[in-house]
């Protein structure tokens, strides 16, 4: 299983993936002889959505880059509208938007609207990764450690271990923080995260 640092890496796989399967993903293998003709119209239909969808979505991040303000009603509206994966990547790329505007309800927001636009597992967990941490930013702690619960997947062990020990030491639990490091460092985590908690432990003062 390949292990992810960050959820950086886990969205540019995913974006990767999506990008040379997703017309496969959307069409399907039609196997069989004799298949009917409104298999194939159907087929020919999907695909031809695949391509749209992927290529509205390539032109609405790119405008998003131009940072005006009407450039993220576009990409609103774009999301909004495509309630599938190309819908959830822009509300990944919106929220990213909107934490560095530091606007972190409309953050959390888009990043809900994503992790229920998203059907693949891996992507999920990427949405609930981020929302966790937009989540710490406001100070909900008891909200992002629920939003942990949501992410599934052996890569994501360190790295949600990691988190949820800064979550809990915005809590005022020490114990729980250390802990959760801890258990993140034992797990099958890359050399630079596991030595990163490992600092964190040593920091603490219990």
């Amino acid at each position: 299983m390949e292990i992810y640092e960050n959820e950086h890496d886990q969205v540019d796989a995913l974006k990767r993936f999506f990008a040379e399967n997703g017309k496969a993903l959307a069409v399907g293998v039609i196997l069989g002889i004799g298949a009917l003709v409104g298999w194939r119209y159907w087929t020919s239909h999907q695909a031809d959505s695949a391509k749209t969808s992927s290529m509205a979505y390539d032109n609405t991040v790119a405008a998003l880059n131009v940072n005006k303000p009407e450039t993220l009603t576009t990409a609103e509206k774009f999301a909004a509208d495509n309630k599938n994966v190309y819908g959830a990547f822009t509300s990944l790329e919106l929220a990213q938007q909107y934490v560095d505007k530091n606007e972190l309800d409309k953050a959390a927001k888009q990043l809900e609207l994503g992790l229920a636009d998203a059907a693949d597992d891996n992507l999920k967990s990427v949405i609930s990764m981020r929302l966790a941490r937009v989540q710490l930013q406001q100070k909900q702690a008891d909200a992002a450690l629920k939003t942990l619960e949501n992410i599934k997947g052996e890569g994501w062990t360190a790295i949600v271990a990691d988190l949820r020990g800064e979550i809990l030491l915005s809590k005022g639990d020490k114990k729980g923080a250390h802990a959760a490091w801890e258990a993140g460092v034992k797990s099958d985590s890359s050399p630079a995260l596991s030595e990163m908690m490992r600092m964190k432990m040593n920091n603490l003062s219990i």
